[in-house]
């Protein structure tokens, strides 16, 4: 992450950070037929000095310079994501993915060490990728949730987030006094419902092996308890779910009758 806006998702990398910085590639988009495909706007975040953080990522400015006892050279290109930003003038932008140089330095800011791990140069491009992963991943569950309001706003957009790995949320807490694990990493999303903020918390589990998508990690995404419409959202879902459920053991039991 950087002076450069970037989706920031729980990225589970064996002992080095649980709260990691900036999910698969962002697929192609295709052109509009008779229409020229327009540009699409990346979001940078405004120009920062000294130890100024980010509010809407809570990082420090972008560094993409090599760490002075860097191993090997890393990229610093950077991937445009999917996930629409909320601009200060009512505009849409995208957030934008840290390179691995800048993933790199992000890890060592932390307390990482890399003389600690048998890290390789392949590695980054692998934690890059899962890492973004994530993101994309996580955005498309709060679609999911968004599109009870499609009627209201067709085109909720991320606004800010913020890591807390430490602050377990209370769903989590219950889970793990019932015997289930506890989330790896935690982070909290504010989206733009065309001009309401609407907060989502996003707990990451360990999903166990990778896949070909570079997905692994199980994601509980939900509106926060914070406001009266988000409890009843969550509530319609829970109907909704066992509704859902309800029917289709009643279906399977007709089958097997």
């Amino acid at each position: 992450m950087g002076n450069s806006v970037s989706a920031e998702a729980g990225v589970k990398v064996p002992n080095v950070i649980n709260n990691s910085d900036p999910p698969p590639e962002c697929p192609m988009h295709k052109k509009s037929e008779g229409k020229p495909e327009e540009p699409k706007k990346v979001s940078e975040c405004p120009i920062q000095h000294g130890n100024d953080i980010n509010p809407y990522n809570m990082m420090p400015p972008a560094n993409q310079q090599p760490a002075p006892d860097q191993p090997f050279e890393l990229p610093t290109q950077r991937q445009v994501s999917t996930i629409p930003r909320a601009m200060p003038d009512g505009s849409t932008e995208f957030w934008v993915y840290p390179s691995q140089q800048m993933f790199w330095n992000a890890m060592l800011r932390k307390g990482w060490r890399w003389k600690d791990e048998d890290i390789k140069q392949k590695d980054m491009e692998d934690i890059i990728k899962i890492h973004n992963a994530n993101n994309e991943q996580a955005w498309q569950e709060v679609m999911k949730w968004e599109a009870l309001h499609a009627k209201e706003c067709g085109h909720p957009r991320l606004k800010s987030f913020g890591g807390k790995a430490t602050e377990y949320s209370p769903r989590a807490r219950i889970r793990s006094w019932l015997g289930y694990e506890l989330p790896f990493d935690r982070h909290d999303w504010i989206v733009d419902r065309c001009g309401k903020d609407v907060r989502y918390v996003i707990d990451y589990y360990d999903g166990g092996e990778i896949d070909n998508k570079y997905q692994f990690a199980l994601l509980d995404v939900r509106p926060a308890l914070d406001s009266f419409e988000n409890m009843w959202d969550r509530m319609k879902v829970m109907y909704m779910r066992y509704r859902y459920e309800l029917i289709g053991s009643k279906k399977t039991t007709k089958l097997t009758n």
